[in-house]
């Protein structure tokens, strides 16, 4: 099965063409005209922003560990089921098992 290509390259040229022709979206000039007081009060006015504080301080980055390399049997309606929620669904079966592991350690301290 051949991957779908999503990807498009444009040159710096045809980029600043593209920003000419049909702009960016932004409005920079307003944007540079606000005071970080107002900046502030529009992104936390922003529905996507509600209850998003991150405290950047104290932050941690973590690197994602290596997976390791399985061939498991399941039941074929359990892989069916992950495979219709679409790309990813490898994913979301280990952030599972991660789930229930890290429940069963929790319980194991308790």
């Amino acid at each position: 099965m051949g991957r779908k290509k999503h990807i498009v390259k444009y040159t710096e040229e045809e980029l600043t063409d593209l920003i000419k022709r049909e702009g960016t979206g932004s409005d920079w000039e307003k944007a540079a005209a606000m005071t970080e007081a107002e900046i502030e009060a529009t992104i936390a006015a922003d529905p996507d922003e509600a209850d998003m504080v991150i405290d950047w301080d104290n932050i941690s980055i973590e690197l994602p560990k290596p997976k390791a390399v399985l061939n498991m049997r399941i039941d074929q309606d359990i892989l069916d089921f992950f495979r219709k929620t679409g790309k990813g669904y490898q994913t979301r079966i280990n952030a599972i098992l991660r789930a229930y592991v890290e429940q069963q350690e929790r319980r194991q301290r308790s």
